[in-house]
């Protein structure tokens, strides 16, 4: 099954895969202060390497042909807003799939991440795509990133575990919904 919403939607952006060339464009993300601890990268790479490292595995699930993150583009300026997707992830030893956003810095606080997030999450849910993996979607969230503990808690999620692996130093947190606790959001 393939997870990737190339050509999706959001009111405000429209999705397409991540290029070569975009490189410069996602290279600011890095240089942030906690971005690359909230991402999962390694504290001793530069934000040149975490970017590349961010590529390699992009295009590596494009590769590998079944989950990745896309590109967010403003439909009115064409701007580059950030990514998000629907990932396949191994969670305390279970494969879940993994509502997934990271939005430049300039674009923080504007509700992109938000918006990302709900249609991801309906998109997952009405396409059944849940159904693969316990009927249940996750964020995976480093504990210190509240902006995104907060896009979750909107997303209608709730914390369900603590993650810790040996790739990372600092637990992280998964928050979840289930198909049943999203149909109950539909009704409201």
């Amino acid at each position: 099954m393939n997870y990737l919403l190339t050509g999706e939607q959001t009111l405000r952006t429209r999705f397409r895969l991540l290029h070569e060339n975009d490189f410069e464009t996602w290279l600011p993300i890095f240089k942030e202060e906690h971005t690359g601890k909230f991402l999962g990268m390694q504290p001793d790479l530069n934000p040149v390497e975490k970017c590349e490292k961010w590529f390699e595995k992009a295009f590596w699930r494009y590769k590998e042909g079944s989950s990745g993150m896309n590109v967010m583009i403003h439909k009115e300026t064409d701007q580059f807003i950030g990514q998000c997707g629907l990932l396949i992830q191994t969670v305390n030893g279970l494969k879940r799939l993994e509502v997934g956003y990271s939005i430049l810095p300039e674009f923080w606080k504007k509700g992109y991440a938000k918006e990302a997030a709900v249609r991801l999450r309906d998109i997952a849910f009405k396409r059944g795509y849940d159904k693969d993996f316990g009927n249940s979607l996750v964020s995976v969230i480093h504990k210190d990133n509240q902006g995104s503990i907060n896009v979750a808690l909107h997303n209608g999620m709730k914390l369900e575990a603590i993650y810790k692996d040996d790739n990372n130093p600092e637990p992280f947190l998964v928050y979840s919904i289930t198909r049943d606790e999203w149909l109950a959001l539909q009704n409201q």
